[in-house]
């Protein structure tokens, strides 16, 4: 049975709930997450849907990811840190320095995204959390890197897209650079991050039990991906300008307007494919056209190209012209929107997107874990949690007792959402 959305059209979604599952390819992995907003969380998140115990210490006031709302729900949060436990500490007060020292001892991996220098500054620098525990993995995310000029500079993705040459190659020739609408920064990250623990675990598996620390900014990740720009601006001296959605590489490609004020998505990388569009368009004369003959040709004509497929497509609506080129065998796509997500077959069946239970919305559509594995795949096994609700749990494994607990709860060390305890 299929749940209502909050605006009560009925949701396609496949509905599934949160279950325990059989233990994950990480099961036995302990890792803290210190970190806040999205990179470290997206981290984490990673191994938690893999198995692993991801502990999130939060401040009192909470980690920050929990503010970006939408309509009052804490959507980031709720996707997130599913599969998380929390724990909420008074990171200012005297006594924090021992629970999280304690905490560190129990765990496999520490992840941190403070200011570099902070982590000091709290008495854990790595060394002594080294001292403490050999075995530990101990990530730091920052904007910039633990060491450089620029490493106590604030790290906010913004900055990282902008600096890093991703925001000037983004948008079009006769507009100002675009920044991305989401965390892009970030979900690198948090993505590389994932892979580095897993090879740092490796590594204490086959080489000898020692841990290390990972300096993960998100800075180099978002380079990483860019591509040759370095080696392409040295060897043709030239800053290629922006190009909005064509590409530099092969041509055509584009997103074309169609009839009903919907884009589709055209893409003819090879030399067979744009033959194809050619012909499906009426257009075969295009072929042996000399001034199309070659894709370097093709990237340099783009806009005589994109005005003769785009007067083709503009005549046909978005779901008509997917038909369309589909059946002459031509790579072309919609480009939706999130309404359109929701309701597409693909994510259906896949559960790309599935509704889990909500006690705001109902139904909270989330996303299915990635990557899929056939023989060790992940899970959803229960939701984010409430502020500082594993605090009795998680501090009772590190030998503080009721007594203790409550005298930390009472002189504010540790806090709780009342519905918590």
């Amino acid at each position: 049975m299929n749940a209502s959305s909050s605006r009560g059209k009925p949701s396609k979604l496949k509905t599934e709930d949160y279950r325990p599952a059989p233990p994950g390819a990480l099961d036995g992995v302990r890792v803290l997450d210190l970190s806040r907003l999205f990179a470290g969380n997206s981290l984490t998140q990673t191994l938690a849907d893999f198995g692993a115990e991801v502990v999130k210490v939060e401040p009192h006031d909470g980690d920050t990811l929990r503010a970006w709302r939408t309509a009052g729900v804490e959507t980031n949060w709720k996707l997130y840190s599913r599969n998380k436990k929390s724990v909420a500490i008074r990171f200012r007060d005297p006594r924090a320095r021992d629970l999280l020292l304690g905490l560190a001892k129990k765990a496999d991996v520490f992840v941190e995204s403070f200011r570099p220098g902070t982590l000091e500054q709290m008495g854990l620098a790595p060394e002594t959390l080294l001292q403490a525990n050999p075995r530990l993995i101990v990530v730091r995310i920052s904007g910039w890197g633990q060491e450089g000029p620029y490493r106590r500079r604030p790290g906010f993705g913004t900055l990282i897209e902008g600096i890093s040459g991703f925001a000037s190659m983004n948008g079009f020739a006769d507009r100002e650079p675009v920044l991305p609408p989401m965390y892009l920064a970030d979900a690198f990250a948090g993505s590389y991050g994932a892979t580095a623990v897993l090879i740092a675990l490796r590594s204490i598996e086959m080489g000898g039990g020692a841990g290390q620390v990972i300096d993960l900014p998100l800075l180099d990740p978002l380079f990483h991906v860019l591509g040759p720009q370095a080696a392409n601006y040295r060897l043709s001296g030239e800053v290629k300008q922006r190009v909005g959605s064509r590409s530099t590489n092969s041509g055509p490609r584009n997103v074309y307007l169609a009839r009903d004020g919907r884009y589709v998505s055209l893409s003819a990388s090879t030399q067979k494919m744009a033959e194809r569009v050619f012909r499906s368009i009426g257009r075969a004369d295009l072929v042996s056209n000399p001034r199309y003959a070659t894709n370097a040709l093709r990237v340099q004509y783009a806009a005589e190209l994109d005005a003769i497929i785009g007067e083709f497509i503009a005549q046909r609506t978005q779901a008509e012209n997917v038909a369309f080129f589909e059946a002459a065998e031509v790579t072309i796509g919609p480009v939706y929107d999130i309404s359109q997500v929701l309701e597409d077959e693909h994510f259906i069946e896949r559960e790309i997107l599935a509704d889990y239970p909500d006690e705001e919305m109902g139904a909270f559509p989330m996303h299915h874990v990635v990557p899929r594995l056939s023989r060790t795949p992940g899970s959803i096994r229960t939701p984010a949690p409430r502020l500082g609700e594993h605090n009795r749990q998680v501090l009772a494994e590190i030998g503080i007792d009721a007594a203790q607990y409550q005298d930390l709860l009472d002189s504010g060390v540790v806090v709780e959402d009342q519905a918590a305890s």
